[in-house]
């Protein structure tokens, strides 16, 4: 009887977690805190853990409360999509209420935290919070300019963490922001080119023409060549304090080339395979390159 009774407590309790790190988008949270993280090292000589601490929390909990606020709004959508109808809202799991005061308390919580590194830092998360809820989410089903629109509050957290540590905004904070802003193009195509089928269930329009076309994977192969382009400004040095050695470029050069590749590959092929290679492979890139300017700071200049 003992075991049988700790099963029936624990068991609603792995639920809702599970339904929560489902609502926040815990996986996706966690790589933009990572950009956060690697914009606020770029930026300082040394740590003070308890800005890190802040910028850690305060920027995952925006980061949950704009996914939640998604899901309440989208969750008819969801309902009808393969990829989505298990989660928490769809399947009735969580009321609409309940995930409301989850990303409500989540939202204050995130921009406490932030406001107290400073007022700059608290004010980019509600600006990406506030593009993200009222203005990507709704324009998902209206015009696939809604990807562009995503592109800015996707684009801050590199751009965050700098300011996070500095207060200030300049030419480093704008160059991290345009490198994960062009950077979102071909992910986020070549996620709309796998899920297309499924995203026109719900209406979605993700893709710049519509279709899983060469027009598209052209668009793709450009926004990547500029995604390459900017990842090497700061071997230029002229982006302030935000500078990359010969060997460093060298590195990020050819990381790019990686990326262009798998690009070149969708627009040969047309294939869900090479987008999904390309997703993966976008993913490996942004997160790379995040790692060689941090290695290069440290150990290069």
């Amino acid at each position: 009887m003992k075991t049988e009774t700790n099963t029936q407590i624990e068991m609603p309790a792995v639920t809702f977690w599970s339904d929560l790190a489902q609502l926040t988008k815990m996986r996706l949270a966690i790589s933009v805190v990572f950009s956060s993280f690697a914009g606020y090292l770029l930026a300082v000589p040394a740590l003070d853990w308890k800005v890190l601490m802040l910028l850690l929390l305060g920027g995952y909990a925006l980061v949950g409360a704009s996914n939640a606020f998604n899901q309440i709004i989208e969750s008819p959508l969801d309902a009808m999509m393969q990829r989505t109808q298990n989660r928490p809202l769809p399947t009735g799991r969580l009321s609409k209420t309940a995930a409301f005061c989850i990303a409500s308390l989540l939202s204050l919580l995130g921009l406490y935290f932030l406001y107290l590194i400073n007022l700059k830092t608290a004010s980019l998360g509600g600006l990406s919070l506030l593009i993200y809820v009222v203005l990507y989410t709704p324009l998902k089903t209206k015009t696939p300019l809604a990807v562009f629109v995503g592109a800015f509050p996707g684009a801050l957290p590199f751009m965050l963490g700098w300011v996070a540590a500095t207060g200030q905004f300049g030419i480093e904070p704008g160059t991290l922001f345009m490198l994960q802003f062009f950077w979102q193009f071909p992910h986020f195509w070549a996620i709309g080119w796998q899920l297309d089928s499924d995203y026109k269930k719900a209406g979605f329009r993700m893709l710049p023409t519509g279709k899983r076309d060469a027009a598209t994977a052209f668009q793709i192969v450009f926004y990547t060549l500029w995604t390459i382009l900017i990842s090497l400004l700061p071997y230029t040095h002229y982006t302030g304090s935000l500078k990359l050695s010969l060997q460093g470029a060298i590195v990020t050069f050819l990381a790019g080339l990686g990326l262009l590749y798998f690009a070149l590959r969708l627009m040969q092929q047309k294939s869900n395979t090479a987008a999904r290679s390309l997703t993966f492979a976008s993913i490996g890139y942004i997160t790379l390159v995040q790692l060689i300017y941090l290695f290069d700071k440290f150990l290069m200049q």
